[in-house]
């Protein structure tokens, strides 16, 4: 059989992962990776950390030239796609050029939500790393900058503002930052870290208009209007489906992929925040986080390169707020009725959260404890049986829980 040329749509963290997993797997054909920006993969969490508030690009770059060029890997950069012409095995761009494609990875990843009427010069949103170096030339002393959203994003940016010297406020419609991905305990330490570092936080209201103006913004809550100087808008991602769409792939929240990474039609494959994985563990999920889109991508190449494989881990993630770390995992798949359980002191910055169901983890969070998620990880998959008491006494050692069948009575 011929070589086959794969052609990676998006040339993010998908298609660096992706690339360098196939040649690590013996995958010998040709591999092409096509983006809209003008520069190639970087990392994208850098650009509400390290990026934003220095504007260094120290461990930026996920591929090296000298690499591609040894490894027959093609970066063709500010190359919009149109759409995949299924029939004809090509990638259509949009400027009329054609690529021969025997195999597709569909890695479009998302786009920042909008709020309509809300533009201008000083409305901004982090998505690309020319974004980040926009909104970096405004985070000055003197200055004040509004965040619309105390998510991670949200709070990461008003870290980075803060820590160049702008005044940050913080709107979230949510009383506690974080506490319906992290938990009551874990948000509220985040949400007294923040205040005690000096942002203010507008929470527990929601923003009713926002009037822009060539001199600020001004954003109006029930408390009543707050001028700032430039408005940060992170109120979460859409998919970017439209290649999808246009290309006659099943589409719902988000591109829809099998277990393996694929699409409805058989050689197009999909990753990333724009895939709708239907995980092993916790069915048709679609989640925005780095760490997935890289073992998506890696369980894709082995795939391509003759041994399928599935990426069925919890899902993990991690974001620095100030100099405090904060790891989650498998927190897609919690539900209401599952028994929260704490060890050591979250609310102190220094504690983990466990979610328990029929006797297993199924979820934890853990603020300056990374040690715990990775004892969790192996302990959510080898489904080794645990109880409340074990995990909230620190005089049990969680790596001892490893070795146990049952749980003691």
């Amino acid at each position: 059989m011929s070589e086959q040329t794969l052609v990676v749509i998006g040339a993010g963290h998908v298609a660096a992962s992706a690339a360098r997993a196939l040649r690590r797997r013996g995958f010998a054909g040709a591999i092409v990776l096509v983006g809209d920006e003008p520069v190639g993969p970087y990392q994208r969490p850098h650009l509400s950390k390290e990026r934003l508030a220095t504007g260094g690009d120290a461990g930026l770059w996920l591929l090296d030239p000298a690499w591609c060029e040894a490894n027959d890997v093609t970066l063709r950069t500010s190359s919009p796609v149109d759409r995949i012409s299924t029939g004809t095995g090509e990638v259509l761009l949009t400027d009329g050029t054609a690529l021969r494609a025997d195999l597709v990875l569909v890695a479009t990843g998302g786009r920042p939500r909008q709020l309509p009427g809300v533009e201008g010069d000083r409305v901004h949103s982090i998505r690309s790393l020319a974004d980040s170096d926009r909104l970096r030339e405004r985070l000055l002393p003197g200055r004040r900058i509004g965040v619309l959203g105390g998510g991670f994003l949200g709070t990461e940016v008003a870290a980075a503002a803060l820590r160049r010297g702008a005044e940050v406020v913080v709107f979230d419609r949510d009383p506690v930052l974080l506490a319906r991905v992290l938990g009551a305990d874990i948000g509220a330490a985040v949400t007294g870290l923040h205040r005690q570092r000096g942002v203010e936080l507008r929470l527990g209201t929601a923003v009713t208009e926002i009037r822009t103006s060539a001199d600020g913004v001004t954003v109006v809550t029930a408390g009543g209007a707050e001028s700032v100087d430039d408005l940060v808008v992170s109120i979460g991602i859409e998919p970017d489906t439209d290649v999808a769409v246009r290309s006659g792939l099943v589409v719902g929240n988000g591109v829809e992929v099998d277990a393996q990474g694929r699409t409805s039609v058989p050689t197009v494959f999909a990753a990333g925040d724009v895939a709708a994985h239907d995980h092993p563990r916790y069915g048709r999920i679609r989640v925005e986080h780095v760490d997935v889109a890289q073992q998506q991508a890696a369980a894709i190449a082995s795939t391509l390169a003759g041994r399928p494989a599935t990426f069925a881990d919890p899902h993990w993630f991690w974001t620095d707020q100030f100099d405090i770390n904060v790891q989650g995992l498998g927190l897609a798949g919690i539900r209401a009725d599952d028994v929260l359980v704490s060890r050591g002191n979250p609310r102190a910055l220094d504690g983990t959260v466990f979610w328990l169901r029929d006797g297993g983890i199924v979820a934890a969070a853990t603020v300056e404890r990374g040690e715990d998620i990775s004892v969790a990880r192996e302990l959510i998959d080898l489904e080794i049986p645990v109880s409340a008491g074990q995990l909230a006494d620190e005089s049990v050692e969680l790596e001892d829980l490893l070795d146990q069948e049952e749980v003691p009575v």
